[in-house]
């Protein structure tokens, strides 16, 4: 049986992240939920690892070029899996440990250094801890988890084998 081409299956991964953020922006603009400062973390991680898929796929390049690309993509992936577990932990945490409600993630970005800024949406706010989607038992986060690390694994399992 012989396997798709690696920029055939680097275009079925961008894809997929189109496809996440399709649900993403649904889920936004259909269902009502805005999305929490964590939340904007993982639509950015998942953006990075769509268009390191589809550069990728334009691109073509050789061993080392796909190589690098798969290196890319699967720490763009590895930095949005971070942040959604972290996500997934202050979901799981009870009532009395969740932190307080913080203002918005536009406010913390226009009113503070990044630095700050940063540190205060990495905390994690009441918003972040509210469970306010669920698709099989598992919240938003956690499929968010499922994809972005099925996926950086596949950007390396791809850009690493023998064309």
């Amino acid at each position: 049986m012989m396997l798709p081409s690696r920029r055939v299956l680097n275009l079925a991964g961008f894809l997929a992240c189109a496809g996440m953020m399709g649900f993403a922006l649904y889920a936004q603009y259909v269902l009502y939920l805005d999305p929490c400062p964590l939340c904007v973390f993982q639509r950015i991680a998942t953006i990075l690892v769509g268009v390191g898929f589809l550069v990728a796929a334009l691109h073509n390049p050789g061993r080392i070029g796909a190589r690098v690309y798969g290196v890319l993509i699967a720490l763009f992936a590895a930095f949005g899996v971070g942040v959604a577990a972290w996500h997934v932990h202050l979901q799981g945490l009870p009532p009395d440990e969740v932190p307080g409600c913080g203002p918005g993630f536009e406010y913390i970005m226009e009113n503070f250094a990044l630095f700050d800024a940063l540190s205060m949406i990495f905390q994690g706010s009441g918003e972040c801890a509210d469970v306010v989607w669920q698709f099989l038992g598992l919240s938003m986060p956690t499929w968010v988890v499922i994809g972005l690390g099925g996926l950086g694994l596949a950007a390396l399992w791809n850009n690493f084998r023998k064309a």
